[in-house]
């Protein structure tokens, strides 16, 4: 059982006011108090608590969806707080649904759109998760803009705090280079802010990828010096804080995708820090199906999760979302979730990847597609929530041992990066040409997954000449099921468009069909199109 706890008090939320954006105001809902309150000064003053909270909140913010939980009192205003509001089912829906892995039977306005290739800027899917990621973005600048050197002088902050202040400085910075990341991936070209931009009713400009790109790559690298040091696994008192190997982690998966971002060959620059990570004391996990139970936290795989506190972080979406949504209700009690709501299936074209690996019967990540529990494989009606498509049982709130957790609100954390992601990185930046890698650890990286998927069993090695491309995409497939990336991958093998991949249902017909490029980025949601002259939408919206 996990002891320290995300804190989330009511003056955080207070706190969040000073971070304006001014052309999604309406959505960000960051005005709770008297518009004419010095609201920084009530707030903030020399002791480093309110410090902490704000920064708790940034955490909190890619867990839960306000600081009610489920669908109260949520930070994003003009969406559902338990669906839409929420970063993690946000970022799942979106990476999964448009891609061969996932289905969703639920007929809620935007759902089917994704399922089939055919949203628009009107998508309330897209744009809960474009604003939640903003939101991000605002509570770190306004935590940056709180604790200049000057600022916490002027309060008389101690030298100490200050030192340590320094840390929370450099998290907020990693926090935002990572929301403007997934920005840069999902859409492209958007608005940007920072904490030197004007507060108020001017209007944020639009940056180009390339431009962003450069940002988030310089802000990584700036603030790595004052990020914790590496640590591996629970015993630390700093566990799911971002350190430098999230650091690390992060560069290493925005350089693998710099081709496909901006234009520009980046595998070099991609092995690198894949390396420094490697080098590291992280361990696979030998059990995989415990990097997703209830006591994942104490696993030396995971690099930077999500936590999850049972009922100190209570939400309908992130990992509730998760649990609930893939299981038949028969597997309720065995997974110890709060439902069964069954909505997500996977496609044939997840069981076809599996299918063109090694004896994947045997394959430990192949058991997690219970086709015990479907009678058609296929999903021939798409409204349809059971035998219909193949339900996916991945992630467990039970503990490695089967003993359970103190309730069957979710204590499972989400690994936002994991030194399995680092490998295959590594693999494929080395076979696209990146230097300062080499193809003998590359196979052997790759093998280190198998072995753990198959058990150990070393006649599922691979030879050099099998490992190819194609092969790092499929075993991406199947290491990653799930977990928030396909839609990236996809894209960069420029299989998510076009003809050069079908699978079911993409383009809205059953036995799946070409869709056009410009689906390789959502759109900017349209009212803040409509809210900001400076924006331009993305080609073909």
């Amino acid at each position: 059982m996990k002891t320290a706890k995300y804190k989330i008090l009511l003056i955080v939320a207070i706190s969040i006011m000073i971070a304006g954006f001014a052309s999604c105001t309406d959505d960000l809902n960051t005005i709770p108090l008297d518009e004419k309150e010095l609201v920084s000064e009530v707030v903030f003053g020399s002791e480093i608590k309110p410090y902490q909270e704000l920064l708790a909140k940034i955490y909190a913010g890619l867990a839960i969806s306000g600081n009610s939980g489920g669908d109260g009192d949520p930070d994003v205003a003009g969406v559902d707080g338990g669906s839409q509001a929420s970063f993690l089912r946000g970022l799942w829906n979106l990476q999964q649904l448009p891609t061969d892995e996932a289905h969703c039977a639920w007929n809620d306005v935007g759902i089917p759109d994704l399922n089939y290739n055919t949203w628009t800027s009107n998508n309330v899917f897209i744009k809960g998760f474009y604003y939640r990621l903003y939101y991000q973005i605002n509570l770190a600048n306004a935590l940056l803009r709180e604790t200049t050197e000057d600022v916490l002088n002027s309060r008389g902050v101690s030298a100490g705090d200050q030192a340590e202040i320094v840390h929370y400085r450099a998290e907020a910075r990693f926090h935002r280079a990572l929301a403007y990341y997934y920005l840069l991936d999902m859409f492209r070209n958007v608005p940007f802010v920072n904490e030197e931009s004007p507060v108020g009713s001017t209007l944020p400009p639009q940056i180009m990828a390339a431009d962003l790109f450069d940002y988030i790559e310089k802000e990584l690298l700036a603030c790595e010096a004052d990020m914790l040091d590496p640590f591996v696994g629970y015993n630390s008192t700093h566990y799911g804080r971002a350190h430098k190997a999230a650091n690390w982690s992060l560069l290493s998966r925005l350089y693998l995708n710099a081709e496909a971002y901006i234009g520009v060959n980046k595998y070099t620059e991609s092995i690198t820090y894949s390396k420094k990570v490697i080098d590291l004391s992280y361990e696979l996990e030998p059990v995989y199906a415990n990097l997703f139970k209830a006591d994942n936290n104490k696993s030396n795989e995971i690099i930077f999760p999500i936590r999850y506190e049972g009922e100190d972080t209570q939400t309908w979406g992130g990992m509730t979302f998760l649990l609930s949504a893939m299981q038949p209700s028969e597997l309720q009690d065995e997974i110890n979730a709060v439902g069964a709501w069954q909505g997500n299936r996977a496609t044939s074209a997840l069981l076809k990847t599996f299918e063109r690996e090694y004896k994947h019967e045997t394959d430990t990540r192949f058991s997690m597609l219970r086709l015990d529990y479907t009678d058609n494989v296929e999903i021939v009606d798409p409204s349809v929530f059971t035998n219909n498509g193949i339900p996916v049982v991945k992630y467990s709130n039970r503990n490695s041992d089967g003993t359970l957790p103190p309730s069957n609100i979710a204590y499972t954390d989400f690994p936002l990066f994991r030194l399995g992601e680092i490998y295959l990185n590594y693999a494929e930046a080395v076979l696209r040409g990146g230097s300062g890698g080499d193809n003998a650890t590359a196979l052997q990286l790759v093998n280190n997954l198998r072995k753990r998927g198959y058990n150990g069993d070393n006649a599922a090695t691979l030879t050099a000449g099998e490992l190819d491309l194609d092969y790092i995409l499929d075993e991406r497939g199947r290491e990653f099921f799930y977990e928030g990336q396909r839609r990236t991958d996809l894209v960069r093998y420029n299989k998510l468009s076009g003809s050069s991949y079908i699978w079911p249902w993409k383009g809205s017909v059953p036995e799946g069909r070409s869709v056009g490029e410009y689906l390789n980025i959502f759109p900017i949601p349209a009212d803040d199109i409509g809210a900001n002259e400076n924006l331009q939408q993305n080609t073909g919206y």
